[in-house]
């Protein structure tokens, strides 16, 4: 069975996850934007937190660690080696490649660099998840802020080639901006327009839309569909890379 998974809305359009295993108790929260929701669930659910995984430096995923960490001081901090020098004390350093065990599972580490140089993702593969915060997004991914555009196209490139059943939970509720740009990009197709109308009832009714599945994500997110031929033709750009594909699209987001 895939360990418990909760989506928490903080600030005005963050998230912040909660995964908990019933069997060893084991909890984690992945990015703290405020710890006052974060607290609330625990509480509510009667769990205590064991570990924090930090996935980037940015404020609004880190701000609450501080106060977090002063009600559950047991709470083990994770984040990237890379990083340490703008995160909150880590317990445990990671990068690439790196594992290590929670409830009975294996965590595997990404490095997704591009929105911020040392930003990594964490991956569950015997519970399907993947937490990506703004490394890929709903139907979109974050601004290429520290690092290069083929930094940020081989990140997305490695998390579209985890399994497409994979549950992509990321940062932020940008999705139905995001949906109304991708239709720019590919206003033909079908599964985006679908999506793009769930979308719309969903946040009519205040449901969060994150997190999504990576197969939709393969088939209606315009970053990760910068190497198929029909959108490389939509922009004019037959012949070009991949990665320039992706930047021409990451740079019409910028200005959309």
């Amino acid at each position: 069975m895939p360990l418990e998974l909760l989506t928490i809305p903080a600030r005005s359009d963050n998230y912040a996850f909660i995964v908990h295993d019933p069997e060893t108790g084991a909890t984690a929260v992945i990015d703290v934007p405020d710890a006052a929701p974060v607290q609330a669930a625990l509480a509510s659910r009667g769990w205590t937190l064991t570990a924090i995984w930090l996935t980037h430096h940015h404020d609004d995923h880190i701000e609450g660690v501080g106060p977090l960490k002063a009600i559950y001081p047991q709470a083990r901090v994770y984040g990237a080696a890379a990083d340490r020098h703008r995160l909150p004390p880590l317990d445990q350093e990671l990068g690439e490649g790196d594992e290590f065990s929670f409830g009975g599972e294996v965590v595997q580490i990404l490095d997704v660099s591009g929105h911020t140089v040392g930003h990594i993702a964490y991956h569950l593969p015997g519970s399907g998840y993947v937490f990506t915060a703004d490394s890929l997004m709903a139907l979109g991914c974050g601004r290429v802020f520290e690092g290069t555009f083929d930094q940020m196209w081989d990140s997305l490139s490695k998390l579209a080639a985890l399994p497409p059943e994979t549950i992509v939970c990321s940062g932020h509720e940008y999705t139905a901006a995001n949906a109304k740009f991708a239709l720019t990009i590919e206003p033909g197709n079908a599964a985006l327009k679908s999506r793009a109308d769930a979308i719309a009832r969903a946040r009519s009714e205040g449901i969060p839309t994150v997190p999504s599945l990576l197969s939709d994500e393969l088939a209606t997110n315009p970053f990760l569909r910068a190497a198929t031929p029909s959108v490389k033709e939509a922009l004019g750009l037959q012949d070009a890379t991949d990665s320039d594909v992706f930047a021409e699209i990451r740079r019409r987001k910028d200005r959309f």
